[in-house]
């Protein structure tokens, strides 16, 4: 057994040991890749990998836990420690990074008197239920107890959102309690009150920047100095690079002079965890959203502009790193053990497509609202996805106003488009004439709740409130959750296709929107691909069942990565769900990724 310690230094067994560790998010890549992922850390001259633990993936439903596939933690780390490679782990019940609702699970939500990160009781034990479950499964990857964990993490960047110390230090109290014995960190922005509110009394502060590594080191020095805390020097999170949003001009990269400055002077002076080392992918509906002056959601990339790009190839920046750190360690570099090539499987042909409309009583079981308050998703007991509302106008109006709607609502009347609404546009009155008997539709998408700052408490999708139509609330309502899952996508009936066969003769003469296309594809060999979806408007792509991500034609994302894995030998299906009416014949699988 080993013996991990926090001095002037950090300490393994006695000797001051220097930490120079890259972030794997285990839950971003398919697990059949941790071990090239991580051989690729440990070739770049990392010694530790460091990870989140999303508490949205690993307790989906309250009680309902998942370790298996992309959420087997333990093998992941067990993975790393073969490698010979320590570990950083972070599974605060509030993760951030750029993921759903940073990490806590949207059922939070529902829960009458529940506020999150902040000391609540019906919060306090919802995190005792999930960390009596989570925490032994950590217990025995710690150093001292033959694992390879060094250091655990209290919350994250708290102090950006609060200053109650008595919830951090029921963390930290809980986390002891359940078996944890490792040294703690914290981790914050590294100016003024962020840091100072961020930090507890017997955890290390450590700070989170991208640039300026001397005055911020110096800075922490300051503050850990003010708060009577002491230790080495750490920067958590060190961004080399930043994700993307929907809508962005192009992708976003760091400056790679500026990069070589801060890394070279942290090796110097302190320790290091590269953010991202390998940023992976927001598989389904898991990309979170920003909102500061406006509602930003992230892409389905979450490549981040880091030294192993999304798909896991070497970068000139892992390049540039790698000879920065062979003067502060040495090692030497491993074989590769997996191979991963890349193939252009071309051109896929759409053979059916279906309304949503045609089949929606047949995906999901109709709901009846009473009254006219409609539930938001959280009420309805629905997590991601969509929500679709129904209901027939009982006397003519001009005008509609929806309260409490997000985060984009596409209306439709008599299941015709005719407003779609993004953000703040959502609480605008609309010109919609509507006869009585008419039938009003409003489908709502989730686009990523808020996973940074003080919008977190306030992410109930969907629509919380009334519908008024000139100012009288509508009612009569039944609402259909269109989570897509894999038991909504099998009842799709592929035989009401509304698609043109051969002879050119469609199944109906409606509008095809919102609609499902179903397209096969056979494979020889399962290769790295990507996805092209030139020609369609807005959705999501699922291939053989598994949810790929979002698409979305404003870009600046281009493709979608699909890992060999996730093919099969021998026939292949994909279903695109697409929201705006705009369909291709077509799409095509590229060698190369596009993201902007």
């Amino acid at each position: 057994m080993s013996k991990f310690e926090i001095k002037d230094t950090f300490l393994l067994d006695g000797k001051p040991f220097q930490i120079i560790s890259g972030a794997i998010h285990y839950f971003r890549v398919v697990p059949e890749y941790w071990q090239d992922r991580l051989e690729k850390l440990k070739n770049m001259g990392c010694n530790t990998v460091e990870t989140y633990i999303p508490w949205n993936l690993t307790e989906p439903k309250k009680g309902e836990f998942n370790f298996e596939g992309i959420c087997d933690f333990e093998k992941f780390l067990d993975t790393a420690q073969k490698l010979g490679l320590y570990a950083i782990v972070r599974p605060s019940p509030y993760i951030c990074a750029e993921w759903e609702l940073g990490g806590l699970p949207s059922w939070l939500l529902a829960i009458p008197g529940l506020e999150p990160r902040c000391k609540n009781e019906p919060y306090y034990q919802n995190v005792r239920d999930y960390y009596k479950v989570l925490l032994p499964r950590l217990v025995n990857h710690q150093i001292d107890k033959g694992g390879n964990i060094i250091l655990m993490q209290i919350e994250n960047e708290y102090g950006y959102y609060g200053k109650d110390m008595s919830y951090l230090q029921f963390l930290a109290d809980l986390m002891r309690e359940e078996g944890i014995t490792l040294p703690f960190v914290t981790s914050d922005g590294p100016w003024g009150k962020m840091f100072i509110r961020g930090q507890l009394d017997g955890a290390l502060p450590t700070g989170n920047f991208g640039s300026h590594a001397r005055p911020l080191f110096a800075n922490m020095k300051r503050m850990m100095k003010k708060t009577g805390n002491r230790g080495p020097l750490m920067c958590m999170e060190f961004w080399v690079g930043w994700f993307d949003a929907w809508g962005n001009k192009e992708h976003k990269t760091s400056k790679i002079k500026r990069n070589i400055k801060d890394l070279s002077y942290m090796l110097k002076k302190g320790n290091v965890n590269f953010y991202m080392f390998h940023g992976g992918t927001n598989f389904g509906f898991m990309n979170g959203s920003n909102y500061f002056a406006k509602l930003t959601p992230d892409v389905t990339s979450y490549d981040y502009d880091a030294p192993l790009s999304e798909d896991g190839k070497i970068t000139e920046k892992y390049r540039v790193f790698q000879s920065i750190i062979k003067k502060y360690r040495d090692f030497e570099e491993i074989p590769l053990s997996t191979k991963i090539t890349q193939k252009a499987y071309g051109v896929v042909k759409a053979e059916k497509s279906v309304r949503l409309f045609d089949i929606l009583p047949q995906l999901a079981q109709a709901q009846s609202v009473e009254g006219s308050d409609l539930p938001c998703m959280e009420k309805a007991g629905q997590d991601y996805g969509y929500i679709i509302y129904e209901t027939k106008a009982p006397a003519p109006s001009a005008g509609l106003k929806i309260e409490n709607g997000q985060d984009r609502i596409i209306g439709y009347k008599n299941e015709e488009p005719r407003f779609t609404l993004f953000d703040k546009e959502t609480a605008n009155e609309q010109k919609l004439d509507l006869a009585a008997g008419d039938k009003l539709t409003l489908m709502v998408e989730n686009l990523g709740r808020v996973n940074f700052a003080d919008k977190i408490p306030y992410q109930r999708k969907g629509i919380n409130g009334k519908v008024l139509a000139d100012g009288n609330a509508l009612s009569n309502w039944n609402y259909y959750c269109l989570n897509l899952d894999g038991s909504q996508l099998s009842k799709i009936n592929w035989d009401a296709s509304s698609r043109k066969d051969d002879t050119g003769v469609t199944g109906t003469d409606k509008a095809l929107t919102p609609t499902f296309t179903r397209l096969t594809f056979d494979v020889e060999e399962a290769c790295d691909t990507y996805l092209d979806f030139t020609g369609w408007g807005k959705g999501c792509i699922f291939l053989n069942g598994f949810n790929l991500g979002r698409f979305w034609e404003i870009g600046p994302q281009k493709r979608l990565y699909v890992p060999a894995p996730l093919l099969k030998i021998g026939k292949n299906e994909l279903i695109i769900f697409e929201t705006e009416g705009k369909t291709a014949e077509s799409v095509e699988f590229f060698a190369e990724h596009k993201l902007s």
